[in-house]
């Protein structure tokens, strides 16, 4: 299928919302592929205002732009996504998504206990860590990650 692309980087600008420096650095790293005319200007297909969009939505859930380069390669060219592409897409980031739900409320009920004791019982908080001895575990609040402190 022969790609028709028509839009000007200011026609994409306005239909996204998106600074034309944006989408020009968006471009620098694979999320949008436009085609030069002869004069050499950037010529996008209507298709890749979804595709801004799709990294607009994914940013804001905190998704890192090579998670989202990746998934979007999987898209076809020349062509705007079907309902099924953009389902698949949604089935891996819907368990992307349950995964972060479920950590942050580990963390969330975790965090309740440690917030209302006032260190009153420094025995059992999940971020005293008196000599560093979580360290042998990693880097970072481990018994908060999971990791046992010794007994």
């Amino acid at each position: 299928m022969t790609r028709q692309p028509g839009l000007t980087i200011g026609d994409l600008a306005d239909r996204t919302g998106l600074a034309v420096s944006a989408i020009r650095f968006y471009e620098t790293k694979g999320l949008v592929r436009p085609l030069r005319n002869k004069g050499g200007h950037r010529r996008y297909d209507r298709a890749d205002i979804r595709r801004l969009s799709f990294v607009m939505i994914a940013q804001e859930l905190g998704f890192p732009l090579s998670r989202i380069a990746e998934v979007l390669d999987g898209l076809p060219e020349g062509r705007s996504p079907t309902k099924a592409d953009w389902g698949r897409i949604a089935g891996g980031f819907r368990a992307d998504i349950d995964q972060r739900i479920t950590r942050l409320e580990v963390l969330r009920d975790k965090l309740d206990g440690c917030i209302g004791c006032g260190c009153l019982s420094l025995k059992s908080c999940k971020l005293y860590n008196p000599e560093d001895r979580a360290r042998r575990h990693g880097p970072g609040p481990r018994y908060l990650k999971g990791d046992r402190p010794p007994d």
